[in-house]
C-alpha cells in the first residue's frame, strides 16, 4: 500500500501466475490466495497468456512474468530498462 492507502499495483499493467496455471500444478489450496484474483481485486490491469506461455509485461519500470517460462523473457526486459 502507498502512505495514502492505495494498493501499490492499481492501475498498473502485470501479468502474474494465473489462477488456472495454480490449479494445474494443485497449489490453489496451499496459498492464502491466488494471486490473479487479488491483483484484480486491488486494482490491476492483469494481463495474461495462455497457460505456460512466455508473458512479459512491462509498465513503466514494473518488469512481470507470468510463469517460469517468463524467467528469461523478463531478466532481458529488465536489463534492457537498466541500460537505457
Amino acid at each position: 500500500m502507498l502512505r495514502d492507502g492505495t494498493p501499490v499495483v492499481e492501475g498498473r499493467k502485470m501479468t502474474a501466475f494465473t489462477d488456472e496455471e495454480e490449479r494445474a500444478v494443485e497449489l490453489d489450496g496451499q496459498m492464502p490466495f491466488l494471486l490473479e484474483t487479488r491483483l484484480r481485486e486491488l486494482g490491476a490491469q492483469f494481463v495474461p497468456a495462455e497457460n505456460w506461455q512466455d508473458n512479459v509485461v512491462i509498465d513503466d519500470r514494473l518488469v512481470t512474468g507470468q510463469n517460469p517460462q517468463s524467467s528469461a523473457s523478463a531478466a532481458r526486459a529488465v536489463i534492457r530498462l537498466l541500460s537505457e
